[in-house]
């Protein structure tokens, strides 16, 4: 009885002394803000209405109060400590209307 006894014991300690060397094997992707893509940015055409640029862009993630005349689209995509995707596109209006925007859609390597 007490050699196994042993035995559990040291099968013990070297699995919970492997455990912390074992990779890791699966992180998850997590995708935040709004997924723009160059086809969505090819259909904006300055003069657009907000009702217009939401049917094709969708609603903007940041709806600032000191600035609504200015609309925020962020997107990343991150796996672990992995970044992939990490862009800005921002839209700006007047009077109700698209008269530019900025940022550029990350192209993958």
């Amino acid at each position: 009885m007490n050699i196994n006894l042993k035995v559990i014991t040291l099968l013990l300690s070297v699995l919970l002394l492997s455990s912390c060397s074992i990779p890791r094997i699966f992180q998850v992707v997590i995708s935040q803000g709004n997924l723009v893509d160059q086809e969505m940015l090819d259909k904006l055409e300055i003069g657009m209405t907000e009702s217009q640029v939401k049917f094709v862009m969708g609603t903007p993630l940041i709806s600032d109060t000191f600035y609504p005349n200015r609309w925020d689209y962020f997107t990343s995509v991150t796996q672990g400590e992995n970044s992939y995707t990490n862009q800005k596109i921002t839209l700006y209006f007047k009077d109700n209307k698209l008269v530019s925007w900025e940022g550029e859609i990350d192209t993958p390597n």
